[in-house]
């Protein structure tokens, strides 16, 4: 090859990357005009969920300070020992519920020092407060009642106490089931925009060091792209994730649809557990249910791995006990929890499933609660949820001030283009 057929190679070569380089910027033109626009009109309602999000991921901590007086006892010298049965508990807790309620769930504490709660639903259409849902908090040392509070007002989202305020809000924008299938909407589309944003920021001059920086001493202009885009950038790992299974806890059938074209389903939602409708407890005349206690008693005897967390009560004379225990590690160390259908009159195991074994489906499903609340990876795994969630207000407030700033700046250089700013 003589020296003219080399510089012709180079110009060839130069041309047709600059060419390419070309298309590429007219392509990132329109993916950035998709995430702008995006960012724009569904951007407000995501900071808000994401924000709640944030708070959201230490519920039952924030649950426990906010509501001291409700949750925090004092334990005795020998934790636990002391403790009466389960049944004794309830029996207190009957006491005092609200007339025409009903025992829904027993929630075990997670500490010695926390105290037992019991969700009661008034069902009675005489009752004023038809359909409002209390919790009631019992010490189960001295089985007493420590108080009692209004948690959900049915239909009514104000003068909630603040931690069912926020769930509202983080999973319905405080309205309702259609708010519900609003905010799994916004989550598909925040996904499309964190996409769209990763395609925006990837280096065309393959400069990734340059795209991964941060220049902090740079001026306001610098400064407010450089968070928007590094923030972007290392967030959308766990937002992903997040924003995914976000979809899935509002829209659960389309997500089931869609994960059944790829592998079988066993449930029809991982995150609500078992339909209890779906069992039916083997009842003969005269017989009597064991109670409570007996039903954890024959779950206990059947396995004792892993902490019980969660009792949901018969919902009828004919109904079944569902049982949830957490840390079962012999499932999985990640998402290792369980759930057991116990007959309330013979407390024979009915069924059981076990979360993250089984089916390449189930599983997948199995992961989502963990990942969105970020208790699949403990402590840091809830500290990264936690700081996705705050992404989403800094994404939306810098996304906004860099759209501004751009506004201004394409309406000062028209300014100087025109024939009255160049006869200054």
């Amino acid at each position: 090859m003589n020296k003219s057929d080399a510089n012709f190679l180079d110009i060839y070569t130069d041309n047709a990357s600059a060419a390419r380089l070309s298309r590429l910027k007219a392509h990132r033109k329109l993916w950035l005009a998709a995430h702008l626009y995006l960012g724009l009109f569904a951007g407000a309602l995501l900071a808000v969920v994401g924000f709640t999000g944030s708070i959201a991921v230490f519920y039952v901590e924030l649950q426990e300070v906010l509501n001291a007086e409700l949750n925090v006892i004092s334990e005795p010298l020998q934790p636990r020992q002391n403790a009466h049965s389960l049944d004794e508990i309830i029996i207190a807790a009957e006491s005092a519920k609200p007339p025409g309620s009903k025992l829904l769930k027993v929630y075990y504490p997670r500490k010695a020092d926390v105290a037992y709660k019991l969700l009661y639903f008034v069902q009675d259409a005489r009752q004023a407060n038809n359909g409002d849902g209390y919790y009631i908090y019992i010490d189960p040392y001295i089985n007493q009642v420590k108080g009692i509070q209004l948690w959900h007002p049915k239909g009514k989202y104000w003068g909630r106490p603040f931690m069912s305020f926020i769930m509202q809000l983080h999973w319905s924008l405080l309205l309702g089931e259609t708010g519900g299938t609003i905010v799994g909407i916004l989550a598909a589309l925040a996904i499309i925009s964190v996409l769209t944003g990763l395609i925006v920021w990837w280096p065309l001059t393959g400069k990734y060091k340059q795209a991964l920086s941060f220049k902090f001493h740079a001026g306001a202009t610098r400064f407010n792209f450089d968070l928007h885009k590094t923030v972007g950038f290392y967030c959308s790992i766990v937002l992903l994730p997040v924003l995914f299974s976000g979809i899935y806890m509002n829209l659960p059938e389309q997500v089931n649809t869609l994960a059944k074209l790829f592998s079988p389903i066993t449930r029809t939602n991982a995150y609500d557990g078992i339909d209890d409708e779906s069992y039916h407890s083997s009842r003969h005349a005269g017989e009597k249910a064991i109670g409570f206690s007996a039903a954890v008693a024959a779950l206990e005897n059947h396995s004792s791995v892993g902490k019980v967390v969660m009792v949901n009560a018969p919902i009828d004379p004919n109904g079944v006990y569902i049982i949830q225990k957490r840390d079962v590690l012999e499932n999985s160390r990640f998402v290792g929890h369980q759930t057991l259908v116990v007959d309330q009159y013979s407390g024979e195991i009915i069924h059981s499933y076990n979360a993250g074994i089984g089916n390449a489906g189930d599983v997948f499903l199995d992961w989502q609660w963990p990942l969105h609340s970020g208790q699949a990876f403990a402590w840091p795994g809830r500290i990264l949820v936690f700081l996705a969630g705050l992404a989403c207000p800094v994404l939306y407030v810098t996304g906004v001030i860099r759209w501004l700033q751009k506004r201004r700046a394409a309406k000062l250089h028209q300014a100087k283009q025109s024939p009255a700013y160049e006869s200054r």
